[in-house]
């Protein structure tokens, strides 16, 4: 669970990320996070690039924290991002979302 004084990090706003991602995802109903996204997030140095393996049933947001993940890489190193998606469809949705 996320400890009381980082409660705070289920907030989307709380991670630094542009304003415009955020009006974005919050266009989209997408607030806050789930506790078990957030402690992803915070596990390690998960941030700093090191490797994060987690699972969880469909539709439970793993995307959500894989995209986090991509997005405040990509806006801190200004490097590129492969984002490897299992079908055509969802790799056409996130295209368009990401843009």
């Amino acid at each position: 669970n996320v400890p009381e004084d980082q409660a705070d990090k289920l907030l989307l706003a709380s991670w630094g990320l542009p304003q415009a991602v955020l009006e974005k995802y919050h266009s989209l109903g997408v607030v806050q996070m789930f506790e078990w996204q957030a402690e992803c997030l915070m596990l390690g140095q998960v941030l700093e690039g090191k490797n994060l393996v987690y699972s969880a049933p469909t539709s439970a947001g793993k995307t959500l924290v894989a995209e986090l993940l991509i997005l405040k890489r990509v806006l801190e190193t200004h490097k590129k991002a492969l984002l490897i998606l299992p079908f055509v469809s969802v790799a056409k949705e996130k295209k368009c979302y990401l843009q």
